[in-house]
């Protein structure tokens, strides 16, 4: 893809979600479960499932981001560092012009470091709404890491026997103190357990954006959708297209990784 747009002062608001998830999806990657089992799986089985789909307790990554609006299209590659769901550094290697960039995420915070201006900026809370790196995704994205097995109270509403589709679909209401903006959640699986999407709606019911999942490879030990791709519902000729290149699970990463100081090497 070619990019038109300008270039931003500071690029402001994953769900790797990645991810959640993410771009947190993005961000924060997850754990995959191999094969469905011979027996049908409860629901727990199946939420954790989703939950883990390329989390670990530490990862290493290549991803290629294309972003796609009515004003332009641009396409990054970037490095990505994760532990946990608490930490996560992302590096830009291109395009040339933003090469050196990096974005750190420690707890609810977010720091961005711009390489032109040799500048380190925290993203303020009214600022958390915004595009990060100018893709479909926020920055709330890739600090409010939610799980379904937590956060939400879930019942199946089809089985592959009952559905054309031959998938499982879930329905996910959040508890009432879950940090979650949603007013529900609609999670499709296959039935080796992963994803083919998540759909997301608003409190009055209607569908807001969709993440689908595709493209479903061995990587990193693990089976998983390299491919994940976010539309807006009011927006339907956008979308952000996040691609695992490669990826690597349950690695040792210095500590030194997530600090302000590492955003600039």
């Amino acid at each position: 893809m070619t990019t038109t747009a300008p270039s931003r002062k500071i690029f402001s608001r994953a769900t790797l979600a990645l991810g959640a998830t993410a771009l947190a999806l993005m961000i924060v990657p997850q754990r995959a479960h191999a094969a469905a089992a011979a027996a049908e799986p409860t629901i727990e089985e199946l939420l954790r499932a989703s939950d883990d789909l390329t989390r670990g307790k530490s990862s290493k990554g290549k991803i290629s981001m294309n972003v796609k609006t009515a004003r332009w299209d641009r396409s990054m590659t970037m490095e990505v560092w994760s532990e946990g769901t608490e930490k996560s550094l992302i590096k830009i290697l291109s395009p040339a012009k933003e090469k050196g960039t990096a974005t750190l995420k420690v707890d609810d915070n977010i720091w961005n470091y711009l390489p032109k201006v040799d500048r380190t900026i925290k993203v303020p809370a009214s600022m958390m709404s915004g595009s990060w790196m100018g893709s479909h995704f926020s920055n709330d994205d890739l600090v409010k890491e939610s799980r379904y097995t937590d956060d939400f109270k879930c019942k199946f509403t089809g089985k592959p026997a009952d559905n054309p589709d031959k998938l499982y679909s879930v329905e996910c209401i959040p508890n009432a103190d879950a940090a979650v903006v949603w007013g529900k959640v609609v999670l499709k699986a296959r039935p080796d357990l992963i994803p083919t999407a998540a759909l997301y709606y608003d409190e009055k019911g209607e569908l807001v954006r969709t993440m689908t999942f595709s493209d479903v490879v061995e990587m990193g030990g693990r089976k998983l959708p390299r491919k994940m791709t976010l539309t807006v519902t009011d927006k339907p000729e956008e979308f952000t297209e996040v691609i695992y290149e490669s990826i690597e699970f349950d690695l040792k990463v210095p500590a030194r990784t997530f600090t302000l100081q590492a955003l600039k090497r």
